[in-house]
C-alpha cells in the first residue's frame, strides 16, 4: 500500500490468514524520538504464519551511546563505528515494509522514532495500517498476568523466541506474541484487519462480551436490529459493512444512548440487501412497523398535508387541508410543484401543518392575499363590524375592510398562483426586498424573522419538487461505480418491492439516494422523466460567521 492511501473496503476486511504484518523494533540512545537516535533495526515480515523475510542492521547514532542504554542492550559505540546512518538504512528498510501492517510492541515508541526519521530525512509519511500488540495483551490478557512487558509475556506464555534488548531478537518475540493475541481474539469473532485492529477499543467497553452476538455478521450493505431479553426490537440502522458498523457500537460510538441500548441488548438480527437504496428502505420501513425507542428519527410516519389556494371562493385564500379533492386538471406548465384540483390549487404534500403554516406565512408576507375568514356571500359582502387587523394595518387585500376590487383581487391570487405552480420567485423576491430593507433601517430581528420565512419557503417548494419528481417517470435503470445496479419504477418504486406505491417517506429516501450518488452513477436506460423544468432555488440559509 502506498503511503497516505486510503484503504478499500475489500482491504479493511481481509482475512487474517490473507495479510502481510511487518514486525519491527528499534534499539535507541534514548526514549525522546526528538532529541535521541536509532542505533540498531529489526524487522520480521509474516503472512499466514508464516516468515517471508527479514531484517537487521545496525545504526551509526552519529553520536555517543549513553553507558546506561549501552548497559541494557550491549551495543557500544565501537559496534556501530562503522554501521550505516539511519538516511542510509531508511530506503531499504522502507522497500521492506511496503503496504504490510506495521507490528510493535509498545507501537508509540517505535513509531515515533520511524515517523522523525522520515521528517528528517525527507521521506514520505507512512500510511499503513499499525498494530500494538502492547494494547492488544491488554485486553485480552488483562488479570491473567501482572504486567505486559514484552520480556515477562514471552516466559509466561512460553513464547518460542524471548527478547534480549536487541532489534532483532525483540522483533522475533513481538512476532510470536501478535500470533498468540491472534488466536486468543478469534473467540471475540475476530476474523479481518479491521477487527484486529479496533479489538483494543472494543476489549475496552463495559459491554464487549456481547461482542459475541457479531461474529455472524457479514461484510454486506443490509439492516441491523438489536432485540432485548423478550425479542423486542430496540434500535434498527443501516450499513454498507454490517460487520465494521455494528461492532463500532463497542468502540467508536459514543452517544450517551448507546451505553444504555448495549445494555439492554440480548441478541442481533439482520437482514442482507443487495445495494444500500433497498438497505435505507427497509430500515424505514422496519422502524414504521416496530417504533423501537432508541431510533428517534423517521418513528413517525409522514401524515402529509396541503396548502390550498381556494380558487372556488370570490375571494380566493390559503388554508391548510389534510384531503384534497379528485385531480381537475395539470398545472399550467405540465408538471411543477402544485395541482389545479376541482376545490382549488393544491401545494403538497407537506411534512406537517407546521411546515405548511410557514409556507402561507411567508407567502402572505410577500404578497397581499386575503387572510381573515370571512364568508362572501354571493350578493356582495356589506361589512357589519370592523375589518380584520390584517386589512386595518394595510398588509392584506381582505374583503372585510369593503374597499377591495375583485379585479384587483384577482391580480394577486393569479400571481400567488403562479408562485406555487412554477414560479417561485414571485414569492421569493419580495421577501429578499423586504429583508434588504430592514436591514438597512437596522431592523435586524425583522429581516432574521423574513429570512426564515423565505428559507421554510424554499424548504417546501424543494420538498415538493423531490415528492413530485418521479411522476412523470416509467422506468430508470442506474449502476453504480462499484457495479450495483438499481432499477425505479413508476413513482419510484424500487423493482422487485412489493409496495405498489412508495409512500411519501420513501420517495424522499430515494430521491435523496440519488442526489448523494449522482457523481458515481451512470444511467443505463430510462422511460419518462425524471429531471425538472423548474428553476434552482436559492438559499436562505443564515451566513456562517466569519473567522477570527
Amino acid at each position: 500500500m502506498q503511503p497516505g492511501r486510503q484503504r478499500t473496503f475489500d482491504e479493511l476486511g481481509t482475512p487474517l490468514s490473507d495479510v502481510t504484518f511487518c514486525v519491527i523494533d528499534f534499539e535507541t540512545t534514548g526514549g525522546n524520538a526528538a532529541t535521541c537516535e536509532i542505533t540498531e533495526v529489526g524487522a520480521v515480515k509474516v503472512k499466514g504464519g508464516e516468515v517471508l523475510g527479514t531484517f537487521q542492521t545496525l545504526v551509526d547514532p552519529g553520536c555517543a551511546i549513553p553507558p546506561n542504554i549501552t548497559m541494557i542492550t550491549g551495543i557500544t559505540d565501537q559496534l556501530v563505528m562503522r554501521a550505516p546512518q539511519m538516511a542510509t538504512v531508511l530506503p531499504s528498510l522502507l522497500e521492506f515494509i511496503g503496504g504490510s501492517v506495521i507490528v510493535a510492541h509498545n507501537l508509540r515508541f517505535d513509531m515515533g522514532f520511524l515517523d522523525m526519521a522520515m521528517r528528517r530525512y525527507g521521506g514520505p509519511m507512512l500510511g499503513n495500517q499499525r498494530l500494538d500488540t502492547l494494547a492488544l495483551s491488554r485486553r485480552l490478557l488483562a488479570g491473567e498476568v501482572p504486567n505486559h512487558k514484552l520480556g515477562d509475556l514471552s516466559r509466561r506464555l512460553r513464547l518460542p523466541h524471548q527478547p534480549t534488548h536487541r532489534a532483532l531478537d525483540d522483533a522475533w518475540a513481538t512476532t510470536d506474541l501478535l500470533h498468540y493475541l491472534i488466536e486468543r481474539g478469534s473467540a471475540w469473532g475476530v476474523t479481518g484487519i479491521d477487527d484486529l485492529i479496533a479489538l483494543p477499543t472494543l476489549a475496552g467497553h463495559p459491554q464487549w462480551k456481547k461482542l459475541k452476538m457479531t461474529t455472524s455478521l457479514p461484510r454486506s450493505p443490509g439492516i441491523y436490529r438489536f432485540h432485548d431479553r423478550d425479542g423486542r426490537v430496540l434500535y434498527v440502522g443501516k450499513a454498507t459493512d454490517l460487520r465494521s458498523r455494528v461492532r463500532s457500537y463497542f468502540s467508536s460510538d459514543r452517544r450517551r444512548k448507546i451505553a444504555q441500548l448495549l445494555r439492554e441488548t440480548e441478541s442481533i438480527s439482520h437482514e442482507v440487501c443487495s445495494n444500500t437504496l433497498q438497505a435505507e428502505l427497509r430500515e424505514l420501513r422496519l422502524i414504521h412497523e416496530h417504533q423501537p425507542r432508541f431510533n428517534r428519527r423517521g418513528r413517525k410516519p409522514l401524515r402529509p398535508c396541503y396548502v390550498k389556494l381556494t380558487t372556488t371562493e370570490r375571494f380566493p385564500r390559503l388554508t391548510i387541508t389534510s384531503k384534497v379533492a379528485s385531480k381537475a386538471a395539470a398545472a399550467p406548465d405540465g408538471r411543477g410543484t402544485s395541482t389545479h384540483r376541482a376545490d382549488g390549487i393544491v401545494l403538497g404534500p407537506l411534512a406537517n401543518r407546521r411546515e405548511a403554516q410557514a409556507v402561507i406565512d411567508a407567502i402572505q408576507t410577500a404578497l397581499p392575499i386575503r387572510r381573515c375568514s370571512t364568508r362572501i356571500a354571493r350578493k356582495g359582502f356589506v361589512p357589519k363590524e370592523a375589518p380584520c387587523t390584517a386589512a386595518q394595518l394595510g398588509v392584506a387585500m381582505c374583503p372585510c375592510s369593503g374597499g377591495v376590487d375583485e379585479r384587483d383581487y384577482a391580480v394577486v391570487v393569479d400571481t400567488v398562483a403562479r408562485a406555487i405552480t412554477g414560479e417561485p420567485d414571485l414569492v421569493l423576491q419580495p421577501l429578499r426586498d423586504r429583508m434588504e430593507r430592514l436591514a438597512n433601517t437596522e431592523r435586524f430581528e425583522e429581516a432574521a424573522d423574513t429570512r426564515d420565512r423565505a428559507a421554510a419557503f424554499v424548504r417546501a417548494m424543494s420538498r415538493v419538487r423531490r415528492l413530485r419528481q418521479f411522476d412523470d417517470l416509467h422506468r430508470l435503470v442506474v449502476e453504480t461505480t462499484n457495479g450495483v445496479r438499481v432499477e425505479l419504477g413508476p413513482g419510484g418504486r424500487l423493482r422487485d418491492e412489493r409496495v405498489a406505491t412508495p409512500s411519501p417517506d420513501e420517495v424522499l429516501c430515494i430521491a435523496s439516494w440519488l442526489d448523494r450518488n449522482a457523481g458515481s452513477i451512470t444511467i443505463v436506460s430510462s422511460e419518462g422523466r425524471l429531471a425538472s423544468p423548474l428553476p434552482a432555488l436559492p438559499s436562505f440559509a443564515p451566513a456562517e460567521p466569519a473567522a477570527a
